[in-house]
């Protein structure tokens, strides 16, 4: 057991490597972070020009959750795992991975994982450059349970992120070209994902439906919880278990395509 585990620490290491190289792009992007705070800002504000509350929410609030949101983005979104397992399919290089007893699956987890370490920190940079500007108006709110909720539905939203990923990379198998899955993929997931704004500004019942989706448990559902948009424990630990459901229902969905896409491929390069 730990032999195997140590073949993808290796890969865990061998991915922060790499990515290590491309440290300066990282750093850059999450400099260019802070344009699309401050039109959050600058439209928000706007927004809340007159009123106090926006469903129930102050500007500070709102605020604080779109911060909270960059930070998973870079923390633990997945940028770009469905073109490189795309490639690595469409080039041939999977086939290293038919002759060894390597599960591709956890191996492009383990890169998937390097990736986001290097983002995540390197994010930090620009969140603490806009720190001065930004304390007197993030609110966060201070219950103890909150982290003890918040972190594994972190860590359930980076299954489900990569899981969904993975399934667009592994289309390949089908279909020489993902992009236009992709960006639907994207589209949907900025709505009912909470991106475009939080989901409890929605219509009950439509914040009733996503609730039972799984992108609404990518980036909303933990951001929500940090930030005191959700504040029942008895609703959160259902939500829990909901997103707990979609990542063992994604995990066993990416291993049908995977057996299924191998019966479709044909091993040639790599």
């Amino acid at each position: 057991m730990f032999a195997s585990l140590n073949k993808y620490r290796h890969a865990y290491l061998v991915g922060l490597q790499s990515n290590l190289v491309y440290r300066w792009t990282f750093a850059i992007r999450g400099f260019f972070s802070l344009f699309h705070l401050a039109v959050v800002f600058i439209l928000w504000g706007a927004a809340y020009a007159g009123t106090p509350s926006i469903g129930g929410f102050a500007f500070g609030q709102t605020l604080t959750y779109f911060v909270v949101l960059l930070l998973l983005q870079f923390l633990i979104g997945a940028f770009n795992e469905d073109y490189q397992i795309s490639e690595e399919i469409r080039n041939g290089l999977i086939n290293q991975f038919l002759l060894k007893p390597v599960n591709y699956f956890a191996y492009r987890f383990s890169i998937y994982v390097a990736a986001r370490t290097v983002s995540g920190l390197l994010v930090l940079l620009p969140l603490l450059a806009a720190l001065p500007f930004l304390k007197d108006y993030l609110t966060f709110p201070h219950e103890w349970w909150r982290f003890v909720l918040g972190l594994p539905a972190v860590a359930m939203s980076a299954l489900v992120q990569f899981s969904i990923a993975y399934c667009f990379g592994m289309m390949t198998f089908w279909f020489l070209e993902i992009q236009g899955f992709v960006i639907l993929s994207m589209a949907i997931e900025s709505v009912l994902g909470g991106q475009m704004f939080p989901l409890d500004l929605l219509p009950p019942w439509v914040l009733h439906i996503a609730g039972f989706l799984p992108f609404y448990y990518q980036m909303y559902f933990p951001a929500a919880i940090f930030t005191g948009r959700l504040n029942d424990p008895a609703v959160i630990v259902q939500q829990l278990g909901i997103q707990l459901i979609w990542v063992i229902a994604l995990l066993a969905f990416n291993q049908l395509l995977w057996v299924r896409g191998l019966r479709r491929h044909t091993a040639v390069g790599g």
